[in-house]
Order: C-alpha cells, then structure tokens, then sequence
C-alpha cells in the first residue's frame, strides 16, 4: 500500500491508476487530494476503470463478423473507441474515461473491433453495415 509520502514524492500533475479492488493501493481520499488525475476500478469514484467498458463491445463485435480469434488490433481499437466517445471539451481531471453507463461505448467498441478484425483478415463474415 502506497502512502501519503509516496504520492508526495511523485512529480507536478502525476496519473495514479489505482487498479486493486474492493482496497486500491493508495486511499482514494488522500490521493484524490495529491495527484492531478486518479482512476480506480472502485465505482464511489470518477474514473471508474472496469472492463464492462471493453468485454461486451469486443464480445459482440467478435460475433457479428465471426472472428477466428480476438487479435492485439483488435484489443487495441477497442481501447481507442473507448477512448474517443469522451470529446475534448468533455475531458477533465475528473472525467478521462466514460461511464459504464454511456451508452455509445459498446456500439463503438463493436464497430471498431469488426474494423480491425476485417483488416486483419480474422472476420469470416462482413456485417451488412460495414
């Protein structure tokens, strides 16, 4: 466990991801207070870091065009679509990664792994909208 001298110590505006669940590595409380942007898979928190974001959009993609395997391309634009459905003018300190309530991630998850699946010759079947 991390504690109020470890943070103190990190350089101006550091990141921390405090990944560990239901206790992150460092009290969200005091961290939250120290460091420019913290995320943790804890929910009573912004930036929530949970992989609901990524495993239905990856799953329904992989399905609907029927690929052999799920690739590192494929793993990679799943994380880029979760990334772009925050604009900029949305993007803050408290708010760098959506909501797994927002409903647009696992439409462009979808989207974005059926692209990379075709690219990389995984996906047996085309989807008619692409």
């Amino acid at each position: 466990m991390l504690d109020a001298t470890d943070l103190e110590k990190m350089a101006p505006d550091a990141v921390v991801f405090a990944m560990a669940n239901p206790n992150p590595e460092v009290n969200p409380e005091f961290a939250m207070n120290t460091v420019r942007v913290f995320a943790t898979g804890r929910s009573d928190y912004p930036n929530q870091i949970n992989n609901v974001l990524a495993f239905p959009g990856i799953f329904r993609g992989a399905l609907d065009c029927r690929a052999t395997r799920i690739n590192e391309e494929m793993k990679l634009a799943a994380a880029k679509a979760i990334a772009s459905v925050i604009k900029e003018e949305e993007l803050s300190e408290q708010y760098i990664i959506p909501s797994i309530f927002n409903e647009s991630v696992v439409t462009e998850v979808r989207k974005a792994v059926i692209e990379a699946a075709i690219r990389t010759d995984v996906a047996r079947r085309i989807p008619p909208e692409f």
